[in-house]
Protein backbone atom coordinates (compact mmCIF):
# COMPACT_ATOMS: atom_id res chain seq x y z
CA UNK A 1 0.00 0.00 0.00
CA UNK A 2 2.92 2.30 0.75
CA UNK A 3 4.62 1.65 -2.10
CA UNK A 4 1.57 2.67 -3.87
CA UNK A 5 1.09 5.83 -2.58
CA UNK A 6 4.88 6.59 -3.42
CA UNK A 7 4.18 5.67 -6.75
CA UNK A 8 1.18 7.87 -7.13
CA UNK A 9 3.11 10.45 -5.35
CA UNK A 10 6.02 10.58 -8.17
CA UNK A 11 3.49 10.17 -10.68
CA UNK A 12 1.94 13.60 -9.62
CA UNK A 13 5.50 15.41 -9.34
CA UNK A 14 6.37 14.10 -12.91
CA UNK A 15 3.23 15.11 -14.39
CA UNK A 16 3.36 18.91 -12.91
CA UNK A 17 6.93 19.00 -14.60
CA UNK A 18 5.18 17.83 -17.67
CA UNK A 19 3.21 20.29 -17.81
CA UNK A 20 5.67 23.24 -17.50
CA UNK A 21 7.62 21.76 -20.74
CA UNK A 22 3.92 21.36 -22.41
CA UNK A 23 3.29 24.50 -20.99
CA UNK A 24 6.45 25.92 -22.96
CA UNK A 25 5.95 23.62 -26.24
CA UNK A 26 4.84 25.48 -29.95
CA UNK A 27 2.26 23.19 -30.54
CA UNK A 28 -0.41 23.73 -27.04
CA UNK A 29 -3.44 25.35 -28.29
CA UNK A 30 -3.44 28.58 -25.61
CA UNK A 31 -6.53 27.32 -23.62
CA UNK A 32 -4.42 24.24 -22.12
CA UNK A 33 -1.09 26.20 -22.45
CA UNK A 34 -2.92 28.81 -19.77
CA UNK A 35 -4.20 25.94 -17.38
CA UNK A 36 -0.80 24.12 -17.80
CA UNK A 37 0.65 27.48 -16.75
CA UNK A 38 -2.11 27.71 -13.39
CA UNK A 39 -1.33 24.22 -12.52
CA UNK A 40 1.99 24.10 -12.67
CA UNK A 41 2.68 27.71 -10.61
CA UNK A 42 0.02 26.42 -8.03
CA UNK A 43 1.65 23.10 -7.80
CA UNK A 44 5.27 24.30 -7.61
CA UNK A 45 4.60 27.05 -5.23
CA UNK A 46 6.53 27.05 -1.67
CA UNK A 47 3.06 27.84 -0.41
CA UNK A 48 -0.44 25.88 -0.29
CA UNK A 49 -3.86 28.19 -0.50
CA UNK A 50 -5.06 26.05 2.15
CA UNK A 51 -2.30 25.85 4.83
CA UNK A 52 -1.86 22.62 5.58
CA UNK A 53 -2.15 22.87 9.45
CA UNK A 54 -6.20 23.45 9.00
CA UNK A 55 -7.34 20.05 9.99
CA UNK A 56 -8.92 18.27 7.10
CA UNK A 57 -8.97 21.35 4.64
CA UNK A 58 -5.05 21.79 4.55
CA UNK A 59 -4.83 18.16 2.21
CA UNK A 60 -7.76 18.63 -0.34
CA UNK A 61 -5.83 20.64 -2.36
CA UNK A 62 -2.68 18.18 -1.81
CA UNK A 63 -4.72 15.15 -2.24
CA UNK A 64 -7.97 15.77 -4.74
CA UNK A 65 -7.77 19.42 -5.82
CA UNK A 66 -3.58 19.44 -7.23
CA UNK A 67 -4.28 15.53 -8.66
CA UNK A 68 -7.72 16.36 -10.74
CA UNK A 69 -6.02 19.49 -12.29
CA UNK A 70 -3.08 17.71 -13.47
CA UNK A 71 -5.43 15.39 -15.07
CA UNK A 72 -7.77 18.11 -16.29
CA UNK A 73 -4.73 19.51 -18.08
CA UNK A 74 -3.12 16.25 -19.48
CA UNK A 75 -6.37 15.45 -20.86
CA UNK A 76 -6.92 18.93 -23.06
CA UNK A 77 -3.28 18.33 -24.08
CA UNK A 78 -2.52 16.95 -27.71
CA UNK A 79 -1.01 12.96 -27.37
CA UNK A 80 2.05 14.36 -28.69
CA UNK A 81 2.26 17.18 -26.70
CA UNK A 82 1.75 15.08 -23.78
CA UNK A 83 4.60 12.22 -24.96
CA UNK A 84 7.55 14.29 -25.55
CA UNK A 85 6.75 16.89 -22.13
CA UNK A 86 6.85 13.54 -20.19
CA UNK A 87 9.89 12.27 -22.00
CA UNK A 88 11.53 16.09 -21.13
CA UNK A 89 10.21 15.49 -17.78
CA UNK A 90 11.38 12.33 -16.93
CA UNK A 91 14.80 13.11 -18.55
CA UNK A 92 14.77 16.51 -16.09
CA UNK A 93 13.76 14.95 -13.08
CA UNK A 94 16.60 11.99 -13.45
CA UNK A 95 18.91 14.95 -13.85
CA UNK A 96 18.20 17.31 -11.10
CA UNK A 97 16.96 15.52 -8.50
CA UNK A 98 15.29 18.43 -6.94
CA UNK A 99 12.14 19.93 -6.10
CA UNK A 100 11.28 22.85 -8.60
CA UNK A 101 9.73 25.85 -7.25
CA UNK A 102 7.60 28.49 -9.01
CA UNK A 103 7.69 32.11 -7.76
CA UNK A 104 4.93 32.46 -10.24
CA UNK A 105 3.05 30.12 -8.06
CA UNK A 106 3.77 32.09 -4.75
CA UNK A 107 2.73 35.21 -6.50
CA UNK A 108 -0.75 33.75 -7.24
CA UNK A 109 -1.18 32.03 -4.19
CA UNK A 110 -0.76 35.38 -2.22
CA UNK A 111 -2.71 37.33 -4.66
CA UNK A 112 -5.90 34.68 -3.89
CA UNK A 113 -5.40 35.38 0.01
CA UNK A 114 -5.03 38.78 -0.64
CA UNK A 115 -8.03 38.95 -2.64
CA UNK A 116 -10.07 36.74 0.40
CA UNK A 117 -8.96 39.12 2.80
CA UNK A 118 -10.18 42.22 0.58
CA UNK A 119 -13.05 40.61 0.31
CA UNK A 120 -13.68 39.81 4.01
CA UNK A 121 -13.45 42.95 5.03
CA UNK A 122 -15.69 44.61 2.58
CA UNK A 123 -17.98 41.64 3.04
CA UNK A 124 -17.56 42.57 6.90
CA UNK A 125 -17.84 46.74 7.10
CA UNK A 126 -21.08 46.02 5.85
CA UNK A 127 -20.22 47.42 2.10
Amino acid sequence: MLQKIKSWARRIKRDAVTLWFAYRDPATPWLPKALCWFVVAYALSPIDLIPDFIPVLGFVDDALLLPGLIWLALRMLPAAVVTRSRAEAEAWLAQRHGQPASRAGLWLVMAAWLAGAVGLVYWWSGR
